[in-house]
């Protein structure tokens, strides 16, 4: 483990210090729910004109106001029932003994692939209705103990296993910059809460990408960390070897103060001993504006010449890097090994890991639930449309197309995790070393999210393609950072940038996407969530 800052009391003494200099230097302040930031939500619960309560109260208005009404999202599958009692609660600590953390009473919005002991994880899938994990997940338990609130459990594409925001228990999740496009996925309920400001924070995993899509089509940063930097215990797997969560926010100084408090060595996930004297507790300390001046960074132009409106924010976010410093170096591509053996690679480790990892999951769920990945299958194909409920073929056709003959004991699947990883990581690598690169930047998704209809849902119509590169990062388990970088001029739909780097490069992934947003400021509100009564007042 690796401080800036000390210990846990002499961070958090400096992080109040700060607020409270803060408040006192400015006569009057503007607290704006849509705009607000941490630290601005904490300066203003400081000088008593917001509570922890009416923080999650203003919340659960804007979850009640526009997620089955009004525009109905359709991305909050639960809410905490318990969430203002909570916030009562940590109201009352933080006047008694002062703020746990700076996540002290900070709503996060949880994908629903996180175990949650107290609120049911369903993973999306239909069968999965009601089931309340032993306990919960690493990652939840760190935020709990900082003294986070998880205020609702967000949509996903079902099992972590989509692009779309669909899913067979809940339904389609709509992009709120655009009611007729997807949120992306798997993490587009997150996504799409995080942009009609639900919560400040929220959760999401990637396994190919399901962090930086959502972030990317919905206009808010997040992170796909280094796999290893964050447990993956407590979370439904997809595909083990990929998989990753990570947080998302509205600003990345957010996603960088959350990051923090929940890295750490886990018993329960032997990939997190590969972080020893690797991982930070605070990142937050790493985020200057002037990060960009003298860092070579490699444009990658792969996946563009698909939308000119996205094309021009890509080229323009280049100006805007060079202008802040940045020595650009355009263009850069990967060996063709890459490319090539992406897709192999892939279907072989995803053979032996979405069965073999799902069947270890569905085996600690209480009775009353299916218990394999053969059960799993035979109730969706069992599946009768009702209501709300309806099959996702999509998903089980591909489960159905996995090859039976590779599994978690096969030579070749470890060949491939052992060998084959590593040689993705190394080719991945030789960009970087052959053009002593700091950093590569792309186009997250070089066009605006799908149309819904274009993009079908659980259905076998139409299925469109949205290539990127995230999937890179993926299988080099390498870290990403995402952040807005404009919307379209005729769709005014959001498009973003990712600062791409090796392994354990968060600190400095963090900085230059914190420079460039600071520089730039992209971050959208959409038209169909506007403010709320009481959400904007003057202090």
């Amino acid at each position: 483990m690796r401080t800036l800052l000390g210990s846990k009391s002499a961070r958090l003494s400096a992080f109040c210090a700060v607020s409270l200099l803060s408040s006192s230097l400015l006569p009057a302040a503007t607290f704006e729910l849509s705009k607000a930031t941490i630290p601005d939500i904490h300066a203003a619960v400081d000088a008593g004109a917001l509570s922890y309560e009416k923080l999650v109260r203003l919340c659960l208005a804007r979850i009640e106001a526009y997620d089955q009404k009004g525009p109905e999202l359709n991305s909050v599958i639960l809410v905490n029932p318990a969430a203002i009692e909570e916030a009562r609660a940590l109201d009352a600590e933080f006047k008694a003994k002062g703020r746990r953390s700076p996540l002290h009473g900070i709503p996060v919005l949880v994908k629903d692939n996180f175990d949650t002991a107290d609120m049911a994880t369903t993973g999306g899938a239909f069968y999965l209705e009601g089931s309340l994990p032993p306990r919960d997940g690493y990652m939840i338990r760190r935020l709990r103990e900082a003294g986070a609130i998880m205020i609702a459990k967000t949509n996903l594409d079902e099992l972590a296993g989509g692009g779309t925001g669909f899913s067979s228990f809940w339904g389609q999740t709509k992009n709120p910059h655009g009611l007729d496009r997807i949120p992306a996925g798997s993490s587009g309920g997150t996504g799409a809460g995080l942009a009609a400001w639900f919560a400040p924070l929220g959760l999401g995993t990637d396994t190919g990408g399901s962090i930086r899509g959502p972030s990317a089509v919905n206009g808010v940063p997040g992170i796909k960390p280094t796999n290893g930097l964050l447990s993956r215990a407590g979370i439904i797997p997809r595909t083990l070897s990929f998989d990753t969560g990570g947080p998302m926010a509205r600003s990345v100084y957010d996603v960088a103060l959350s990051l923090g408090f929940m890295t750490g060595m886990d018993p329960d996930d032997p990939l997190t001993a590969t972080s020893a004297g690797l991982f930070y507790t605070d990142y937050t300390p790493f985020l200057k504006k002037d990060a960009l001046k003298g860092v070579r960074v490699g444009i990658m132009r792969a996946g563009l010449g698909k939308h000119a409106g996205a094309d021009a924010i890509f080229e323009k976010a280049v100006a805007d890097m060079r202008a802040l410093g940045a020595v650009i170096v355009d263009p850069v591509a990967y060996p063709s090994f890459v490319t090539d053996a992406n897709g192999a690679l892939s279907d072989i480790i995803r053979a032996a890991d979405v069965p073999g990892e799902l069947d270890k999951y569905l085996a600690t769920l209480k009775p009353g639930y299916p218990k394999t990945f053969a059960e799993m299958i035979a109730l969706h194909d069992a599946l009768k449309p009702k209501g709300r409920v309806q099959p996702n073929p999509r998903l089980y056709n591909a489960f159905k197309a996995l090859d039976p003959e590779i599994t978690l004991d096969s030579p070749i699947y470890r060949s491939a995790r052992e060998h084959g990883m590593q040689m993705y990581r190394d080719a991945v690598l030789d960009t970087f070393i052959r053009h002593q690169l700091d950093v590569v930047v792309y186009c997250t998704r070089a066009e605006p999210a799908a149309l819904i209809s274009e993009a079908g849902g659980g259905t076998d119509r139409g299925t469109v393609s949205r290539g990127s590169l995230t999937s890179i990062a993926n299988r080099s388990g390498f870290p990403d950072v995402i952040v807005p970088a404009g919307v379209t001029p005729i769709e005014k739909m959001p498009i973003s940038i990712s600062f791409f780097g090796p392994a354990y490069s968060e600190p400095r992934l963090l900085a230059y996407a914190y420079a460039y947003e600071q520089a730039t400021k992209h971050l959208a509100l959409p038209a169909s969530t506007p403010a709320l009564p009481g959400e904007k007042f003057t202090y």
